[in-house]
Parts: C-alpha cells; structure tokens; sequence
C-alpha cells in the first residue's frame, strides 16, 4: 500500500524543473493587511516629501538675513512647495512661475516609485493585474492632496488653478509607480511578448542614446561652469543665509540647465528672455544672477560647432549597439529608426517640463525650441547610427563568380523534373490516340477484307463448277461417241 501511494504521488517531473510556484507557495494576503499596504504606500511619500520641503524652506528661512522665521509659515509654504515639486504651474501675485526645478520632481518620484514597488512586493503581486490598485491607489491620493493644496491656498497671494493641481501630480505619480511596480509584476516581460524583437532592441538602443545625450549635455554644462568659476564666485553673497539659499536654489535647478545645455549641443541651443544661445547664434540679452546660468557665454564663438561631435558619437554608439541584432541589414535599419524616435520624443519631454514662464520681466520665458531639438536629435541618431549599423553589422556572403545562387540552382532542378512529367502526359495522349486510330484503322480493314474476298473465291466456284460441267460435256459427249460406235459397227 505504501509503495502503491509513492507511486501515485511521484513528481515524473526532472529535478531542476519544478514550477516556482511548487517551491515557493503563494501566501494569501488578507483584506486588512492590503487595504494597510496599499495606503501606506499611497500616504508615506506624500507625507514625506511635504515634510522635507517644509524643512528645507525652514531652513532656508532661518539662515537668511533680515527674515523672520516661523514654523507655521514654512508648512503653509510648503503646500505651494509640494505642487512646485510636481511641475504645477503657480501664480505668484499676477505673474506666472511655469519654469520648475526639475531635481524636486525627480525626488518624489523616486520616492512614489519605490514606496509601489514595496507595496506591490508585500501584497504578493507578480502580474500586471495586481499593479492596478497600486498605481490607482498613488495616483488618486496625490491627485487629491493636490486639489486640497490649492483650494487651501485660495485667497492668499499664490493662486494655483484646481484642475491643474489635480490633474498634473495623479498623472505624473501614476507614472512613477508604473515604473516602480513593473520590474516587480512582470511588465517588462509583457512588453517583450507583445512588441516586436527588432522593436524592443530599438527601444534599449534608444534609452541608451538618449542618456548618452543627457551625459553631453551634463559634460558641457560641468565644462562651462568650471570656466566661468569666477562669475559663479561673484554670484554668491558675503552673507551665509543669502548664500545657502542660493546655493539650493542652483541645486534644484542643476537637471534644466542640463537640459538646456543638451540642447545647445545637439544644436538647436535654448533661450532666456530676449537671450538666445544656439551653436550659430547668438543674440545678446540679461542673464538671472543666479550661479547655476553662470557658464552661460557672454559671446558667440567659432570652435562651439566642434562640440557637435559628441551627439555624432552618440548616434555612432546607439548603431554599435545595435549592429549585432540581426543578419538583415534593413532589420536593424528600423532598430535605429526606432531609437531615434525613442530619442526625439524623451527630448521633447524634457524641453517641455525644464522650460516655462518667469515672471513678466526680462528673463521672461525660458524655452528649448522642443520641436526643432526633437527633429535634429532624431537625425543625429538615425544618420550616424544607421550608417554604422548597417556597414559594421554581419552581411551574407555573396556567391563565388561563376557559380549559381542556391536559389537559381534550385529553380533549374524544378523546371526540368516538371517538364518531364508534362511532356510524358502529352506523350501517353498522343500514343492513345495513335493507338485509338490504329485500333479503328484495322476494324475497318477486318470490314473490309471479305467483302473483297468474295469476288475472289466466288469465280473459282465458278470455274471448278464450270470445270465439272466441261467434264460432264466431255463424258457425255465420249459416251455418246463410244455407243455410236458399236452401232456402226453394226
């Protein structure tokens, strides 16, 4: 009986196969330990992300000179603080403030990004299914502090439009726990099971170039600003508090002028105000004393389209990523052609999001051309990446000279094992109607032979009767001879 139930319960499977669900067995979480979960990590990066601004501005407050500091003060500033981080456009007193410190955002967002992928851990998510309350949980939460913000904040000299506020931090939070959460509940695998190969090799390509772009352009604002160390000095006050809060101000603001800086080597350049800096041109205007815009030339110069070397490079990187993908050189043609719109389209994100309005004065507003920089970092990709995917790639051999392709042999191994067979088939039609003729030809000659024959045979009746009758004649006559005879005699 014991041996009869081993039988019966024996895995046939080979070790080192068992699924991983038999090795690791799913615990059920309960409803009150995910409804805990999931407003945990819907309410701990809120909470923290307005507290730690709130330090920051107490902080700022209380280093500066001639400033009162309160505590009550710095929280309720850290409401508009908190809808800043998250790329809310304010109103302060009538003048607009769109252009945003891009390093808050990016702050939060790595925080909302892994407080999901916790959650989405603890609740024993593994597919895309399972992320769906987690993102709508994050995303609903902070598109609702949002609003709560800025009704608050009606009445008081920061105006914040409500659909704004609700619209643009649920959005930009639900992106950052997709991120969090796809590694954790299989997203990247149902993206390589719907798009295609070539597609999804162009989609690493391009994130790869356009870091490499960010690289560039953090590389030549580092280089500009080393350069131009003097001015950053100048810049910053004898005070401590006057300084501090400059200093974090060029801080938050570091990831745009990165922008602006991969802009202006692409080509395109940016501008601030009735200032425009591109790589050949230059036009002449008032720059923010602020340290962070210090390496900002004060002239045009001859050797700045040297730099443009660096996105040929880039491009040159993205096709020797993408040069080994495939033998088809037109296969991996559309690999670039789809890193290059990977590319264009993440530097239009960062032109709209690291530009915006200042302001009514002189500095008024500071942009990136997003359409002409989404175009040529396109074209920067595809040419110098397509020419060396498609030249140092693998290619197919061609034939020896004098030889036929495999192709062409083939083709003269078909057509005569056909003819053949046609020629066949008309020559058993052909042999069937010969023989049918022939068949017919000798009926009519079996019809016709005794018809013939009859006048042959029918005179030689004629004659051997005839022959009688001669004999006949003849004895006759010879009997009637041999009886006269003995009369004369007598």
């Amino acid at each position: 009986m014991v041996r009869f139930m081993k039988l019966l319960t024996r895995d046939e499977r080979p070790p080192g196969e068992e699924p991983v669900s038999d090795l690791v067995p799913e615990l059920e979480v309960s409803r009150a330990k995910r409804v805990r979960v999931l407003l945990a990590a819907a309410c701990a990066p809120l909470l923290f992300s307005y507290t730690a601004l709130a330090a920051v501005l107490a902080v700022v407050s209380f280093a500066a000179d001639r400033t009162r500091f309160s505590a009550t003060g710095a929280l309720l500033a850290a409401g508009p603080g908190w809808l800043a981080s998250w790329q809310v456009e304010l109103d302060l007193g009538g003048h607009p403030l769109g252009v945003l410190p891009l390093l808050p955002t990016l702050a939060v967002g790595w925080l909302v990004a892994r407080a999901a992928a916790r959650a989405a851990r603890r609740v024993g998510g593994r597919t895309p299914a399972d992320a769906v309350p987690v993102v709508t949980v994050i995303a609903g939460a902070h598109a609702l502090f949002g609003v709560l913000i800025a009704l608050a904040a009606g009445g008081s000299p920061i105006d914040v439009n409500p659909l704004t506020a609700f619209c643009v931090p649920g959005l930009l939070a639900g992106l950052a726990a997709v991120a969090g959460v796809a590694k954790v509940c299989g997203l990247p695998a149902v993206v390589r099971d719907r798009f295609d190969p070539v597609a999804v090799h162009g989609l690493r390509a391009g994130a790869l170039g356009l870091a490499a772009l960010i690289a560039c352009g953090a590389v030549v604002f580092t280089a500009a600003t080393a350069l131009s160390w003097s001015t950053v000095d100048s810049l910053f006050e004898p005070g401590f508090g006057a300084s501090f809060g400059l200093f974090v101000l060029s801080v938050a603001y570091l990831p745009n002028a990165v922008v602006a800086a991969l802009s202006f080597t692409t080509g395109p350049g940016f501008s601030v105000g009735s200032l425009t800096v591109g790589m050949f041109g230059y036009q002449e205007g008032q720059v923010p004393g602020v340290p962070v815009l210090a390496g900002i030339p004060s002239h045009h110069a001859v050797w700045w389209p040297a730099l443009l070397l660096l996105p040929a490079l880039v491009g040159a990187l993205v096709g020797w990523r993408i040069r080994a993908i495939d033998e088809d050189p037109m296969l991996r043609m559309r690999a670039v052609a789809v890193a290059g719109a990977l590319v264009a389209f993440g530097c239009v994100i960062l032109g709209t999001v690291s530009g915006g309005r200042l302001g009514d004065g002189p500095f008024d507003p500071v942009s990136v051309p997003v359409g002409v920089a989404s175009v040529i970092a396109f074209c920067w990709i595809v040419v110098p990446g397509g020419f060396v995917a498609f030249f140092a790639g693998p290619h197919e051999a061609p034939a020896p000279p004098g030889e036929p392709d495999v192709e062409e042999i083939a083709e003269v191994e078909e057509e005569p094992a056909e003819e053949p067979e046609a020629e066949t088939l008309e020559e058993a039609a052909l042999d069937e109607e010969a023989e049918a003729e022939l068949a017919a030809e000798l009926g009519e000659d079996t019809d016709e032979v005794p018809a013939e024959s009859e006048p042959e045979t029918e005179p030689e009746q004629d004659d051997v009767v005839d022959g009688a009758d001669d004999d006949a004649v003849t004895e006759s006559t010879d009997g009637s001879g041999d009886e006269s005879a003995p009369g004369d005699d007598r």
